[in-house]
């Protein structure tokens, strides 16, 4: 495995800093809905050696508000059903801000023993050389990752070995407004899910004023786009069986994706509101667009937004009626074990990391924050059932990810400046949209950008 230089150049800094207000670009606040506390049971198989005083493991996380809250209802359970581990979570600010301190503590013992980095941040923990990957626990603990969503593992897989634990998971789906489809003369219960679809239906959708959709302009919008047409986002296998030299941004997946909503945007049946997923939920709330593009993890908060004022209906990320097989790559973030830590902390942090994937404790997460359960037989559990009954829509999400066809396009791209690609995609999309360049010159300007800073990158890890 590939080492990264300690002393990154300034861009590689740069790419790490980037802020990406989103969704999946930082933490998402969910609304809490439950106070069902997780089971407080561990496995101890491979538990740190009992000593007078409990291993001490420092958590860096980025989860704020009630999902903060969320996160210290795990700790405080999961410390209370042992005595040899205590875990401290400590929140470090948005993601770029946490793994940015991480990379300023490499050099010392000031840093975690645990810490919560988002998808995109992977290439650059690999690189680092600053982990210990989770599969050597799993294998000395005999874990059976089986147990777990073979489409969430996936992501963070690199060359068969699961570099850290996926913890908070979540995928884009579209809502649509039922009330607005029915005056409409469109069927409420039978949603488009395809391009062609979605753009006849926002034309029947657009009248007295109001919009028959809108989607943010975010990177990881068009990310999805792609693997729904199963089509790989970089070049060697989307980074995957070799380090990423160049996007394929400026492929067909790319042009076929951008030349629809631009169309949608130019017939005036889609509305542009920018890069921000909360003007975009906002407008959708308020019944000024009918349609829209918003995680999973906003799932509860949608619906509990539109009570009262009409029913959504939740359908599957749209893509080109002649699709090859695909689907959608988790986002959201997982849990990285440092490796500058002593091994009785990092055993501790895997003791967590157990206890996190229990069923019971994956059924309160998810029905307290929206985020998907990484474990199949957490929705066993009536927690589980219960919600699915009270938000029936959050199915839709659970067949998406279910449905998705394993493959280099699902698993995700991964690159060491994904930040900086991001930001970059979506200028190439803000461009078209507005009309300041062709579809395909857009692209094409993003591409050669990302290639550069791809070969910048590259440079720095040996």
């Amino acid at each position: 495995m590939k080492s990264v230089n300690i002393r990154v150049t300034a861009l590689t800094a740069t790419a790490i800093m980037m802020m990406l207000a989103s969704a999946c670009g930082k933490a998402e606040v969910a609304p809490a809905s439950s106070s069902t506390a997780p089971a407080s049971t561990t496995a101890a198989s491979t538990a740190p050696t009992k000593a007078a005083e409990p291993v001490k493991v420092i958590w860096w996380h980025s989860m704020s508000g009630e999902l903060g809250q969320a996160v210290d209802k795990l700790v405080a359970d999961f410390n209370a059903s042992q005595k040899d581990v205590q875990v401290q979570a400590v929140f470090q600010g948005t993601y770029d801000e946490s793994l940015n301190k991480m990379k300023a503590s490499m050099d010392t013992k000031s840093g975690p023993s645990l810490i919560q980095v988002y998808e995109i941040g992977s290439r650059f923990m690999i690189d680092s050389k600053a982990i210990t990957p989770v599969q050597k626990f799993v294998d000395a603990d005999k874990f059976d990752l089986s147990q777990l969503e073979e489409n969430i593992l996936n992501y963070y897989k690199v060359d068969d070995k699961l570099n850290s634990m996926p913890f908070n998971t979540s995928n884009p789906i579209l809502y649509y407004n039922k009330d607005m489809f029915k005056a409409a003369g469109l069927d409420p219960e039978k949603p488009p899910t395809t391009y062609e679809e979605v753009a006849k239906a926002a034309q029947a959708l657009s009248k007295d004023g109001k919009a028959g959709a809108s989607f943010a302009i975010y990177g990881w919008f068009m990310e999805q786009f792609f693997a729904g047409q199963g089509a790989e986002f970089l070049n060697n296998g989307n980074g995957r069986t070799a380090a990423a030299t160049e996007t394929t941004l400026n492929s067909e997946a790319g042009l076929k994706t951008l030349s629809w909503w631009k169309g949608m945007v130019d017939n005036k049946s889609v509305m542009n509101l920018g890069r921000k997923t909360d003007d975009t939920k906002k407008a959708f709330l308020a019944g000024q667009v009918a349609m829209t593009l918003d995680s999973t993890a906003s799932l509860r908060g949608i619906v509990t937004g539109a009570e009262g004022k009409f029913q959504v209906g939740t359908s599957t990320m749209p893509k080109p009626a002649d699709a090859k097989d695909g689907g959608v790559v988790v986002g959201g973030a997982s849990l990285y074990i440092l490796n500058n830590k002593s091994e009785a902390e990092q055993k501790g942090a895997w003791e967590f990391i157990k206890f996190l994937t229990t069923p019971k404790t994956q059924a309160w997460w998810n029905v307290n924050t929206g985020y998907f359960p990484i474990t199949k037989k957490a929705y066993d559990e009536q927690l589980i059932k219960d919600n699915l009954a009270k938000y029936p829509q959050f199915q839709t999400a659970i067949d998406q990810l279910h449905n998705t066809k394993a493959n280099k396009a699902t698993q995700g791209a991964v690159m060491g400046v994904f930040p900086e690609a991001r930001q970059l995609v979506e200028t190439a999309i803000e461009e078209a949209l507005t009309g300041k360049k062709a579809p395909k010159d857009a692209l094409d300007a993003a591409s050669k950008s990302i290639a550069e800073k791809l070969a910048a990158y590259n440079k720095t890890v040996k």
